[in-house]
């Protein structure tokens, strides 16, 4: 290896040159065309990577590839222009360039194109890459059919984008480390939401999936702190490990109908998870899913689940029951590890006609969920009626007031000490039909 103006350090293959490091004290850099008679065909990857002194660089028109990384963390370069020359870019050329305002690419290279600063494909149709020093708000135009993997990686000052429904295809790691993102629009045609897409951002707070989607990826929404609820939509049929592993702040997940799967660790470390709602379609849920929600009280498993990981609710410490709609199922190793024998107990509740239970689950108290109403009728003004049962059960009881198109809403809780509890509805007056049901708490 040599030095170049003592500023560049290259390697020779096949009588060019490719830069492979920067040894010079920052500023603008100049990369020349030729050294010892030869040209300078291409910056290897990370050459000048985590170089924050270097302001500017010029690229020769000889240099045809620039390498993964060849540029990322150079926090104080603030724009640059790609030469007609060049006909490869790789990956997270310009990753985390916090300064980076303007990618400028001369108009007649024939593979990439430059608009508002952002680097495209030549037709515009692929997204490659929005500098990270980009701000606010930002419209992706709607020539874009495609964003690229990484495209907005790093861009550590934007606050929201909308997304055209011209775009069908977003790739992996997107929107990763978008630190300041709080808001981003995604549109009815996108059916996959790639591995890591919204990864460690940050100040997320919200988030709509649309309909179309049907894939969820691994690590999708992973290390989202801000993101309080999410509502997954019937659309999805799988949800990846880690899909929203440390989001820290979410309190609330609603599952869909089409989901099968839930990955392992999907909603580990979600400290503050209050409440979720299993799909009905579900028939395994990975392990350590619910590993470390401190908060989780009480869950509902759905009669389709087959199979449950490892440490399911490993470290659930406040998880005091777990409702079982159907057969008892498989599990590997321990599901409930860390949390029996503590002082909040958990125990396990199955319905009559369920098979496979005995009277522990996993080492958890396993116990029917049994209740019925007896002896019905009007007393005093009131409808009342006794629920028998297991004792120890608590019951929800809900009314509506037309069964064609049901509203359930909760009129009583009542807890079956000794096996029996009174519920009385002084309002049943009020309505010309009343009618009730009864629930667990979780459902």
């Amino acid at each position: 290896m040599f030095t170049a103006k003592a500023q560049l350090t290259y390697t020779t293959n096949g009588g060019s040159i490719f830069i492979t490091g920067y040894t010079g004290s920052g500023g603008s850099v100049i990369i020349p065309s030729t050294t010892n008679g030869m040209p300078v065909v291409g910056i290897w990857n990370n050459a000048f990577s985590g170089k924050t002194a270097i302001t500017s660089v010029y690229i020769p028109s000889s240099v045809v590839s620039i390498g993964d990384t060849a540029f990322q963390r150079c926090s104080g370069l603030t724009s640059i222009t790609i030469p007609n020359s060049v006909t490869n870019i790789g990956m997270d050329a310009f990753f985390v360039c916090t300064k980076l305002t303007n990618i400028t690419v001369a108009a007649s290279n024939p593979e990439y194109s430059s608009l508002s600063g952002i680097l495209f494909d030549k037709a515009q149709a692929t997204l490659i890459q929005c500098p990270g020093g980009l701000g606010g708000l930002y419209t992706i135009p709607n020539s874009v059919t495609s964003i690229g993997a990484d495209a907005f990686e790093g861009c550590t000052s934007l606050t929201s984008i909308m997304i055209p429904n011209s775009v069908t295809s977003i790739r992996e790691f997107a929107f990763y480390y978008c630190l300041t993102l709080t808001n981003v629009t995604i549109p009815n045609s996108i059916t996959s939401i790639g591995n890591g897409e919204f990864e460690s951002c940050k100040n997320l707070t919200s988030m709509t999936i649309p309909n179309s989607v049907t894939n969820i990826g691994q690590g999708a929404f992973e290390g989202c702190t801000s993101l309080m609820s999410i509502m997954i939509p019937h659309s999805v049929i799988s949800i990846g490990q880690y899909a929203f592993d440390d989001c820290e702040n979410l309190t609330t997940a609603t599952i869909g109908n089409s989901a099968t799967s839930i990955g392992g660790a999907a909603f580990q470390n979600c400290y503050w998870l209050t409440s979720v709602t299993i799909g009905n379609s579900v028939t395994s849920i990975g392990d350590s899913a619910f590993e470390d929600c401190y908060s989780l009280t009480s869950v509902t498993i759905p009669n389709s689940v087959t199979n449950i990981g490892q440490g399911e609710f490993y470290n659930c410490f406040n998880l005091t029951s777990v409702y079982f709609q159907g057969n008892a199922p498989s599990y590997n190793g321990t599901v409930f590890q860390n949390i029996i024998g503590n002082s909040i107990p958990t125990t396990v509740y199955y319905l009559v006609g369920t098979t496979g239970w005995g009277s522990t689950f996993d080492g958890v108290p396993a116990v029917l969920w049994n209740p019925q109403a007896q002896t019905s009728g009007v007393q005093t003004n009131q409808f009342s009626f006794s629920i028998i049962g297991t004792s120890g059960l608590v019951i929800i009881v809900q009314a509506c007031t037309n069964l064609a198109n049901p509203v359930w809403l909760p009129v009583a809780t009542n807890t079956l000490n000794n096996g029996t509890s009174y519920f009385s509805d002084q309002q049943w007056m009020n309505y010309p039909n009343r009618y009730y049901r009864f629930s667990s708490p979780n459902y």
